[in-house]
Parts: C-alpha cells; sequence; structure tokens
C-alpha cells in the first residue's frame, strides 16, 4: 500500500476522529466507535476510497520522507 494521506489530510482524520469518538462517548452511543475508521487511516497513511477517485494527499516533501 503506497501512502497517499498528507500530513494536512492526516490531522485533520485525526481531529474528526477523536471529535466522534468524544460524541458517542458523551451521547452513549456506541456509533463513537465509528471515529476509529478516521484515525486507523491516518496512522496507516492510506485511505482505500482514495485510488478508486484517483486522490492522493501527499504533496513532494511527504513522498521523499516516505521513501
Amino acid at each position: 500500500m503506497k501512502p497517499n494521506i498528507g500530513q494536512t489530510d492526516r490531522i485533520v482524520r485525526i481531529i474528526i476522529g477523536i471529535a466522534i469518538i468524544v460524541a458517542g462517548i458523551t451521547l452513549h452511543t456506541w456509533w463513537g466507535l465509528v471515529g476509529l475508521l478516521p484515525i486507523g487511516s491516518a496512522l496507516v497513511r492510506f485511505c482505500g476510497l482514495y485510488p478508486v477517485l484517483k486522490i492522493d494527499t501527499t504533496g513532494a516533501r511527504d513522498k521523499k520522507e516516505s521513501a
């Protein structure tokens, strides 16, 4: 799996994931577990939907670091 998530995209995914988890805990619902998906994809730096949509948010700097 070639990384296709850039640094800014990773930060946004982590923030959104944490917000979903906090909302799930606050509302006492299992939907908070959905927050693990954006956090997981940010950690592995790969989104399975991006190749289908031909999206790559990695910049030249990010590609150099992963090589």
